[in-house]
């Protein structure tokens, strides 16, 4: 008996450290020091909420920049890619879908100088970049669609440099750009 008494202590107090007082201390110093990425790094308009810079979001309309393909529709809560056979017809048809599409507003390019971003689903499923490369391959779709003029175009192009960002550390990861950031300056042109 004496033992079960000492063990339902000790099961007390460690629910009280780990399920308490460790939360609430990391959720303090989060809010303390870094408010923006503890709150889920929101990105707003005129006081309104248009998503956020971790998640991906699906453009379709061909004025705006498409972000990488989702096996979960974007969707964060199953988070994951698809798991489909690399060498499988599943994903030979949705890559060549997908192919499909952006030649429908790119005219017949090969399907070698499509940038892999825009072939190939996110292994997350919320892959909110994409690649310089495929930034700036996009430029002749989104002129041609929201009509604009040689310098608006020389604009769009300056816009992707200045968003371009860095691998973290400068030594993880690749440079990327954040297409709803993109997106959202792009409405500025």
């Amino acid at each position: 008996m004496k033992n079960i008494i000492i063990a339902l202590k000790i099961f007390l107090l460690m629910t009280v450290i780990t399920g308490l007082i460790y939360p609430l201390a990391i959720t303090g110093y989060a809010q303390l020091f870094f408010p923006n990425k503890a709150n889920g790094s929101m990105l707003f308009i005129h006081n309104k909420i248009v998503g956020s810079e971790l998640i991906g979001q699906q453009f379709t309309k061909p004025e705006y920049f498409w972000g990488r393909p989702s096996a979960i529709g974007n969707n964060p809560m199953p988070s994951g890619g698809s798991n489909l056979n690399p060498v499988g017809d599943t994903l030979k048809d949705q890559i060549l879908a997908r192919a499909d599409t952006i030649r429908k507003y790119h005219g017949n390019i090969s399907i070698n100088s499509i940038p892999k971003d825009l072939l190939f689903a996110s292994g997350s499923g919320v892959d909110p970049h994409i690649s310089p490369e495929t930034a700036f391959f996009q430029v002749e779709r989104i002129t041609k669609y929201r009509h604009l003029s040689l310098e608006q175009k020389n604009k769009l192009n300056k816009l992707i440099q200045t968003l371009i960002e860095p691998p973290d550390f400068n030594i993880f990861g690749e440079y990327r750009i954040n297409v709803l950031k993109l997106n959202l300056q792009l409405d500025g042109i």
